[in-house]
């Protein structure tokens, strides 16, 4: 399975889009700063999203297609599943 997710800050006011073959892990690697990237830099550690894609192309789409929408747009996708955009880590653990 691959998943298409969304990252926040503190504050939901920056949002990162990315793509993965394991959730967890991703994540974790966020979370701990262990890559160099902009959600090093905005400190966007809270998972407030994710859909999960049986193909590898599917997600990728997806991904991309999010990463097109108006802010407004991915926040009330955000919104659908997770109106008080709590952190889903352990959802996924």
């Amino acid at each position: 399975m691959y998943a298409v997710y969304i990252l926040a800050n503190k504050h939901n006011t920056t949002l990162y889009i990315g793509v993965t073959n394991n959730l967890n892990r991703r994540v974790y690697e966020h979370q701990q700063k262990l890559v160099s990237s902009f959600t090093q830099k905005y400190n966007l550690t809270k998972l407030v999203y994710f859909e999960l894609h049986e193909r590898v192309e599917t997600a990728i789409l997806r991904e991309k297609q999010l990463k097109n929408w108006h802010r407004e747009w991915k926040v009330n996708l955000i919104k659908q599943n997770n109106p008080e955009f709590k952190d889903l880590t352990e959802e996924i653990a």
